[in-house]
């Protein structure tokens, strides 16, 4: 591809370049300076493209590129070191801890609850409740995935019955 046929493919695509930057931006002016940058950019490095690849999606990679390096740039120019004496609190006579108490009784009460589960329940409910998908649980376990669902639905009503105390003294309404 020679110079001037890369120059009109480049000035070709400006404006669906323009419209992107917005979209990263948010903003028409720094929009405007991401597309020159990027124009800039590939017109400074057009013996890295390779004829015969995706012009578009190369000049969009190199408008990716500069917007996550000025974005970068900018919250590194607007981070500060902070060096003086943090005795505010120290200081501060309205500070207020909060007593974490009851959370931490309420807590003990539900992994009893959870501990008191069969087996078979407890480890498919516990395995949902770190972050597993239903499909992982069912392919680490060796089981169907209506038997996980099913497993996770009767743990939870379990569950339920054995914390009803909280749910009336939390405010919620069971059926």
């Amino acid at each position: 591809m020679t110079q001037i046929e890369f120059s009109r493919v480049v000035e070709r695509e400006s404006f669906p370049l323009k419209h992107y930057a917005l979209q990263l931006t948010r903003n028409p002016d720094d929009a405007e300076d991401l597309v020159q940058e990027t124009m800039l950019k590939a017109f400074m490095y057009r013996n890295s493209f390779a004829d015969g690849t995706n012009l578009k999606g190369w000049l969009y990679t190199i408008m990716k590129n500069s917007f996550i390096n000025n974005y970068r740039r900018m919250v590194k120019r607007n981070t500060f070191i902070d060096t003086t004496d943090n005795t505010f609190y120290l200081d501060n006579t309205n500070h207020l801890t909060e007593n974490d108490g009851e959370n931490t009784f309420v807590g003990k009460d539900i992994n009893h609850a959870i501990e008191t589960l069969p087996m078979d329940l407890k480890k498919t409910f516990t395995m949902n409740l770190k972050g597993f998908k239903y499909h992982e649980i069912a392919e680490i376990l060796g089981i169907p995935i209506g038997t996980v669902k099913t497993r996770i639905f009767v743990a939870r009503r379990q569950l339920r019955k054995l914390l009803v105390p909280y749910a009336h003294h939390y405010g919620y309404q069971l059926d």
